[in-house]
């Protein structure tokens, strides 16, 4: 097919506007905000495992987070927002370096409480292929031990490389949370559940990111945030929010060591101002509408794909 042409059917996009209708319905009955925020940027996303684009002197954003946390700190309470955002990347069956996220905050909500009312839209979105979804609940700890036999907490960072480079078939000269990641992509999220929602929580202190950390009831240090599979895919990644300006200062220096990337000042002096207990995740839109329709490429959920645009 030509270049020119689209890459998504027109029934596709028909579904993708039904989709975002239900979304705001579904949070219009629950009286959350809809936002909006600048695409663009001064400052780029601190995690050392996304590579944001630069247009000009700005940056394109790889989340609405740091805005959204803006206006949480200035009590808009609680909000949502569907965006495109832009991650450097490989463009496959998975990936698009331009995609579309939804993303929410809930004010004094746990992170617990966000799970559920994640399960609760995905079962509404997913619908119409699936009459009923099962959820499933795992800590990190769990997932790595059920379909990895691996002691997360307690085994060795040579363990864990020799495991990881096992699966990868190569050294990548990879940390300790990279190998992991290895794991985790190459062998649990495969082995999961089909048709089931399955939430992992409790995740090492070392990838806490944005979250709160917190002991577990063995007294492990860990994260307290969670990401959400369906069918050997990530979906969705939460947390429970940090609040302490100086913690998110110290974990920005830290994460951006040896890049060009400025840190969010804006965020920092609004999180001194004061951002409440809350909970917020982040939900890829273009894999929730492959799932849906049963397609076997992101492109077909694309009104045009990376190498069409």
């Amino acid at each position: 097919m030509s270049t020119w042409s689209p890459s998504a059917s027109r029934d596709a996009l028909v579904a993708r506007q039904q989709m975002y209708r239900s979304i705001r319905e579904f949070f219009y009955t629950r009286s959350v905000l809809e936002v909006e925020t600048p695409l663009l940027s001064q400052a780029a996303v601190a995690d050392p495992n996304i590579t944001p684009m630069q247009a000009g002197q700005r940056w394109l954003h790889t989340s609405p987070e740091y805005a959204m946390k803006r206006l949480l700190c200035a009590g808009y309470g609680d909000i949502y927002q569907i965006c495109k955002v832009f991650r450097e990347g490989e463009a496959g069956k998975r990936h698009n370096p331009e995609f579309s996220m939804l993303e929410w905050y809930r004010v004094g909500w746990t992170h617990q409480q966000l799970m559920d009312e994640v399960a609760q839209l995905l079962q509404r979105l997913l619908a119409k292929r699936f009459s009923t979804l099962p959820t499933l609940h795992l800590t990190y700890a769990q997932a790595l031990q059920s379909y990895a036999q691996l002691d997360v907490h307690h085994c060795s960072d040579q363990l864990i490389a020799k495991h990881g480079q096992a699966l990868a078939k190569a050294d990548l000269n990879l940390d300790r949370d990279g190998w992991l990641d290895v794991i985790m992509s190459h062998q649990v999220e495969p082995a999961l559940p089909h048709n089931t929602l399955i939430f992992i929580d409790q995740f090492p202190a070392s990838q806490a990111a944005l979250a709160q950390l917190a002991k577990n009831d063995q007294g492990v240090l860990i994260a307290q945030r969670f990401e959400v599979f369906f069918n050997g895919m990530e979906l969705a990644n939460g947390y429970q929010e940090l609040t302490d300006a100086q913690q998110q200062l110290e974990r920005f220096q830290h994460e951006l060591q040896g890049t060009q990337r400025p840190h969010d000042t804006h965020l920092i002096a609004a999180l001194e101002h004061g951002l409440p207990d809350c909970a917020g995740v982040a939900l890829g839109l273009d894999r929730v509408l492959l799932h849906l329709l049963d397609a076997a490429h992101i492109a077909q959920v694309l009104s045009f794909e990376w190498q069409r645009a």
